[in-house]
C-alpha cells in the first residue's frame, strides 16, 4: 500500500470518528423539535392568519362601513355593501373577502379605524373546494367570535407599535 493510500485511509477513519462523536453528542441533548399536530409553537403578535370580523362586548358588530379596507386592499379581495339603519348609523349588509385573492399584507387591519377587520391567529384552515374560500359576513363574524380572546390579546400586546 502506498504512502498516499495509507494517509487517505487514516483521514477517513479520523473523519468517521469525528462524525460519530458529533452524532453521540447531539443524541443525548434535549430535543428541539415539536410534535406538530399535538404541540404548537408560539405565534408572533404580528402574525397574520385567517381574517375575522369583531364585535363589541354588547354583541354589535364593529364595522361602520367606512370602506377603507376595501379601498386600501392591493389585491381587491374585499367587497363591501352598506346601507343606513333606522338609528342613522351605517352598517354593512355585505362583507365578502375572497381568500384566493388575499395576499395577507395586513393593510385592511391597519386601515380599519375601529379594529373591526383583523387577521387572527388561525393558520390551520384548508378546504376541498374554491367556494369555501369565499368568506361572507357570517363566516367572518363566526371567526371573530371563535378567536376573540386571542385577537384581543394580540392587539393589546401589539398596541404600542401601532
Amino acid at each position: 500500500m502506498s504512502y498516499f493510500a495509507r494517509g487517505v485511509r487514516t483521514i477517513l477513519w479520523i473523519d468517521l470518528l469525528k462524525g460519530l462523536g458529533l452524532t453521540l453528542r447531539y443524541m443525548f441533548r434535549p430535543k428541539v423539535t415539536i410534535n406538530y399536530p399535538f404541540e404548537k409553537g408560539p405565534l408572533s403578535p404580528r402574525f397574520r392568519g385567517e381574517h375575522a370580523l369583531r364585535r363589541y362586548p354588547n354583541g354589535e358588530e364593529r364595522c361602520i362601513a367606512c370602506k377603507l379596507c376595501e379601498a386600501i386592499c392591493p389585491a381587491q379581495a374585499i367587497t363591501i355593501e352598506a346601507e343606513p339603519r333606522a338609528d342613522g348609523s351605517r352598517r354593512t349588509t355585505r362583507y365578502d373577502i375572497d381568500m384566493l385573492k388575499c395576499i395577507y399584507c395586513g393593510l385592511c387591519e391597519e386601515a380599519c379605524p375601529v379594529d373591526a377587520i383583523v387577521e387572527g391567529p388561525n393558520f390551520e384552515y384548508s378546504t376541498e373546494t374554491r367556494e369555501e374560500l369565499l368568506y361572507d359576513k357570517q363566516k367572518l363574524l363566526a371567526n371573530g367570535d371563535r378567536w376573540e380572546t386571542e385577537i384581543a390579546e394580540r392587539l393589546r400586546v401589539n398596541a404600542p407599535y401601532r
